[in-house]
């Protein structure tokens, strides 16, 4: 376990619903802390700072945020985005928004090494503001379930990273469909999911 870096960021917006998953799962970390040489850290919806900050060295980084993919509302899934190849054409960041295909182009960007292996621990979300709503704040109590749950996952996948970093360790109860299709990333693997 001497000398992996790893990383857990929270991302998503605090007053869109659901989306405030990432966040809410570092807060929970708080009462229940990951071990030491782990760098937990809420990004919320600074794309550019978590750009930068896959740049520092880390042999993996796992996202914490809401995505949806099509299951039941509170279904955690841990899935691998395919990593972009660096050169040009980044997206600019957002000023307030958090996509990660977006900060993970512009790290490739910005970086002159590879990145690290990037892991998503992902929660499909039950409730997100429509169109006309701009600030919809607090999470669904499904989704706010979930947020135990994924502090669980993160005791059982971290341990697993720290002793081999390109371990792909399954959560807990591995039976949510593998079909990558309708997540917000290009994934490249779908790891095992917890079905609430």
């Amino acid at each position: 376990m001497t000398g992996t870096r790893l990383l857990v960021a929270g991302v998503g917006n605090i007053f869109l619903a659901d989306d405030a998953f990432g966040p809410e799962v570092i807060r929970a970390l708080e009462g229940r802390p990951l071990p030491a040489e782990v760098r937990v850290r809420d990004f919320g919806i600074r794309g550019l700072d978590l750009a930068y900050e896959l740049l520092d060295g880390y042999d993996t980084a796992v996202l914490v945020d809401a995505a949806v993919r099509g299951h039941r509302p509170g279904t955690l899934s841990l899935i691998e985005p395919e990593l972009p190849a660096g050169g040009e054409g980044a997206a600019p960041p957002e000023a307030h928004g958090m996509d990660p295909a977006k900060v993970l182009a512009l790290a490739a960007h910005l970086g002159d090494e590879p990145l690290p292996r990037v892991l998503v621990l992902a929660c499909e979300p039950e409730l997100l503001p429509s169109g006309d709503e701009d600030i919809t704040p607090g999470i669904s109590t499904t989704v706010r379930d979930a947020v135990g749950r994924a502090v669980e996952a993160l005791h059982t996948v971290i341990p697993a990273l720290l002793a081999d970093p390109t371990a792909t360790p399954p959560l807990s109860r591995p039976d949510e469909s593998t079909d990558p299709s309708t997540a917000g990333l290009p994934l490249s693997v779908a790891g095992g999911a917890e079905d609430r």
